[in-house]
């Protein structure tokens, strides 16, 4: 480390002294002590590249799912990729840029990214997208400091809010006394309207809901913001199956004055965990509390149409204490691909794609109602649902990795209360055979 960061031991005491804590440990104390590392990594010497291409062979073989018919989504989605979405986002222009700084240098980046705004804000009918959030986990964890930032209070979440995102959330406000109010879900699966009534209130900084939600419910945005709308609560809304907003109604045009999520639909591959795509949407009126990266379209002083980095709040823009996020990596890459599927795909092909989709997951469904399977959830769904197996799901997910088949994300670890819950989704890569042979082969583990 001394190579990189040349500090003496008692450069290091005085830092530490004066951040308070009294010794590097300490600062990872938030850590529980049975998840650190502690010895010194054992690494083998570097093997020659035709070796360690054997090696990695090998490695891949082991790969389980490899020949599995995939019907898990619960966040990250196995949608089909046109093969032009890699060609194109390969070139130099788009792959090697970073930062772009120096407009005058980076307008085919530029440019590139603001299509991309573009796209994200007619899909969440909000006037102002951004760039460069990470995923759809920190981009929901970022609207809610934004909300504070607009009004300082308590932060309500629904209960069928992606698991994993809460997480996030929790990690980001646990040491700032903000306080989290749970609003729980009814028997259809939308948020308890009771709740909402009771438990919202004008200490309240904003709601945020999934939409859809974690069990593929469709939320009735417009009912909720009718709810909170005279308590000044912002309505936010985080979608993690993007593709789910070419069919619902735009959460702008529900009364969402913020809309975050997930991009990762949109000719990004599933590839252990990433990588993914946070995007960020919002009102005019509130774009100055906006976090991440905003490119802007101008005039230079030739009266040419030009494009610039603008709003810039990172603490990589401005003094580190008046940034609105310490969210400082480069997504655009990611959100050039978005932007080239969509552009492929245009708003027919968009629409047909969500519908299709929308449409086995119906027809897979009623399939397993004949085959004596219920839904846990009788609200409205896009292409994912929650079916009752009857059973612990995580035992009956497994039985069926067995079959061939990456079905569901077993809910009985997030859910307690519906432990014989499992969560299925069905995209376009899904064929009807496919289909039909999941059922049966559901319909035998009964």
């Amino acid at each position: 480390m001394s190579r990189y960061i040349p500090l003496t031991q008692r450069d290091k005491e005085e830092m530490l002294r004066e951040i308070g804590v009294s010794s590097i440990d300490d600062l990872f104390s938030s850590i529980p002590e049975n998840l650190r590392f502690d010895g010194e990594l054992q690494i083998e010497a570097i093997p020659e590249e035709a070796e360690l291409i054997e090696y990695f062979k090998k490695l891949d073989s082991l790969n389980r799912y490899r020949d599995k018919k995939i019907f898990l989504g619960a966040g990250a989605y196995n949608h089909y990729v046109p093969y032009a979405v890699d060609y194109l986002s390969m070139r130099s222009e788009f792959l090697t840029p970073y930062t772009p700084y120096q407009p005058e240098v980076s307008q085919g980046t530029l440019a590139a990214t603001f299509e991309y705004q573009t796209y994200i804000s007619a899909l969440t009918g909000l006037e102002v997208a951004n760039a460069s959030m990470y995923e759809g986990a920190t981009a929901t964890a970022e609207a809610a400091l934004m909300a504070l930032r607009i009004k300082k209070g308590k932060i309500a979440i629904a209960k069928s809010l992606h698991p994993q995102y809460r997480e996030v959330i929790d990690t980001y406000l646990q040491k700032q006394g903000i306080e989290i109010v749970d609003i729980g879900y009814a028997a259809d699966g939308r948020v308890n309207p009771v709740e909402v009534e009771s438990k919202i209130d004008d200490d309240t900084s904003a709601f945020i809901v999934g939409y859809p939600n974690f069990f593929g419910v469709v939320e009735d945005l417009k009912t909720i913001y009718e709810k909170i709308k005279e308590k000044r609560v912002l309505l936010i809304t985080s979608t993690w199956e993007i593709l789910s907003l070419a069919l619902l109604i735009p959460p702008g045009e529900a009364g969402a004055e913020i809309a975050v999520g997930e991009a990762q639909s949109f000719g990004l591959p599933l590839a252990y965990g990433g990588p993914y795509l946070g995007f960020f949407a919002t009102t005019r009126k509130h774009v100055w509390k906006m976090p991440g990266r905003l490119v802007g379209m101008t005039k230079d002083v030739d009266g040419k149409t030009g494009f610039v980095l603008t709003l810039s709040a990172r603490e990589q823009h401005i003094r580190r204490q008046r940034a609105t996020s310490n969210i400082c990596s480069n997504e655009a890459w990611c959100a050039i691909r978005v932007a080239i599927y969509l552009s492929l795909l245009g708003r027919k092909g968009l629409r047909k794609l969500a519908i299709l989709n929308h449409k086995r997951a119906v027809k897979a469904a009623s399939l397993l109602e004949k085959a004596g399977f219920k839904l846990k959830f009788s609200s409205p769904f896009f292409n994912e649902f929650v079916v009752d197996v009857g059973r612990d799901s995580r035992k009956f997910r497994d039985s069926l990795i067995e079959k061939g088949f990456v079905a569901g994300y077993p809910l009985a670890d997030d859910y307690p209360e519906l432990k014989t819950g499992l969560l299925l989704t069905f995209t376009e890569m899904n064929s009807m055979e496919d289909i039909e042979r999941l059922v049966k082969e559901m319909e035998e583990l009964r």
